[in-house]
């Protein structure tokens, strides 16, 4: 079996949770015996595919007498995403990206008929621009590749979904891993809720991360539940023992948040149940790791609580420094407002740390092992902290239970599951 595979950025260049865990799924569906073609809008040289086929969409030739070629070509001079929408960008690439002001793409005309793209394949203010440019070179990619599955990820890569799928008529897979309303509340961005929509109303299914986003496809983008499958996402192996060499030169316990601090993650909840808990016990110290647009306020609230010395900001967190983050680590906690899946608990329970999460997260319907608070109650997250530090039994039985547990989500499983989806679509379009 073949899949034609969309996605828009492979490790070691990623952004955010989309490239790892069409990473993670990529891995296991190889094991499964896929042959998998997966395309990005940009390689950098450095990546380690394994066996996966990885394709440069910058490499790609096309006909610029196509009539998907100009059908796009008109709608990109006026369609434009604001500089805000980056909703994959850590918030290290938010902030860079935002001051680049450069077109994120380049032209290079090889006759009089034919172009190449080169895409930046980042997260900018000419993304909108970037997706659509895509699509069209999806249309020459699946002229040439034989396939039997098409497999898009997210809205990013949509468009380039339903113009592979035209071009060569083989089923479709659009894959939700976060839905606009995740990302801005019901301050949608019209353009991109658009494309989703269109995406999977194409698709022949419609694979969501959880049942939280499922619900929302349904019930917010109209799509028919018999077409909409959720397959939760997995954990990566963990690569070494984050306690080791990891040395504690305070007595206090410590307290977690990792993410980025905007609205959608809870970071203003995380400070107010921080206040309650210090006041019980101050042998506590809270660390907000991250940075985003509610930073400053959040820094401002600390402040205004008189909790400076009890509370600390990182700033941004990326590989081995989540590892000694979590290594240091009493409790984590995880307060989105709205969360698709959330996979850092998952790593947090890993490392052998108790985690609490909210109950609007798609990780929370796979955990039986974590305490699940509502994001907005912060007088029950602040008892959840207060009793897991307090009560060294409630602890331990969280850490071994929570360990073995996050042991057995494994990307495998999610393999497994996609592989049968693929094998269901080919048995039914044949």
């Amino acid at each position: 079996m073949k899949v034609l595979m969309f996605g828009w950025e492979f490790p070691p260049h990623i952004s955010g949770g989309l490239g790892t865990a069409c990473y993670g799924l990529t891995k296991a569906l190889v094991k499964t015996g896929v042959d998998i073609l997966f395309v990005v809008p940009r390689l950098f040289g450095d990546e380690e595919p394994g066996k996966i086929r990885l394709l440069n969409a910058s490499d790609t030739t096309v006909d610029i007498r196509d009539e998907v070629y100009k059908s796009h070509e008109d709608k990109i001079s006026f369609l434009e995403i604001d500089s805000t929408l980056l909703p994959y960008a850590t918030e290290e690439e938010y902030y860079r990206l935002v001051e680049q002001l450069e077109s994120g793409f380049t032209l290079e005309q090889l006759s009089l008929n034919e172009r190449k793209f080169s895409f930046r394949g980042g997260y900018g203010k000419n993304l909108m621009e970037e997706v659509r440019r895509y699509a069209i070179v999806a249309t020459a990619i699946a002229r040439d590749q034989r396939f039997d599955v098409i497999h898009a990820h997210d809205w990013l890569t949509y468009l380039a979904g339903i113009e592979a799928k035209r071009i060569s008529g083989k089923p479709l897979v659009v894959h939700m891993h976060a839905t606009e309303f995740d990302r801005s509340g019901h301050n949608i961005n019209q353009s991109v809720y658009s494309i989703e929509k269109a995406g999977m109303e194409a698709a022949d299914i419609v694979i969501a991360v959880s049942n939280l986003t499922r619900n929302i496809v349904i019930n917010r983008y109209g799509i028919a539940p018999e077409k909409v499958i959720t397959v939760h996402n997995g954990v990566e192996p963990q690569r070494h023992t984050t306690s080791v060499g990891i040395k504690r030169h305070l007595d206090e316990k410590i307290v977690t948040f990792l993410g980025r601090i905007t609205y959608q993650k809870g970071p203003e909840y995380f400070i107010e149940a921080a206040s309650k808990v210090i006041k019980k016990d101050p042998n506590v110290r809270f660390v907000m790791a991250g940075s985003g647009d509610l930073l400053p306020g959040m820094i401002r609230r600390v402040a205004r609580l008189g909790m400076g010395t009890k509370f600390h900001f990182t700033g941004f967190l990326k590989g081995d420094d989540v590892d000694h983050m979590f290594g240091l680590s009493d409790v984590y906690v995880m307060p989105s407002v709205s969360e698709p899946f959330g996979i850092s608990p998952l790593e947090a329970m890993r490392s052998n740390v108790p985690v609490i999460i909210s109950r609007q997260s798609g990780v929370a319907e796979v955990l039986n092992h974590a305490l699940k608070v509502d994001y907005w109650d912060v007088d029950a997250m602040a008892d959840a902290i207060y009793g897991v530090l307090r009560y060294p039994a409630l602890d331990r039985m969280f850490k071994k239970h929570g360990r073995k547990e996050v042991e057995s989500i494994k990307w495998d499983h999610a393999g497994q599951k996609v592989n049968n989806i693929y094998r269901q679509m080919i048995r039914r379009h044949s």
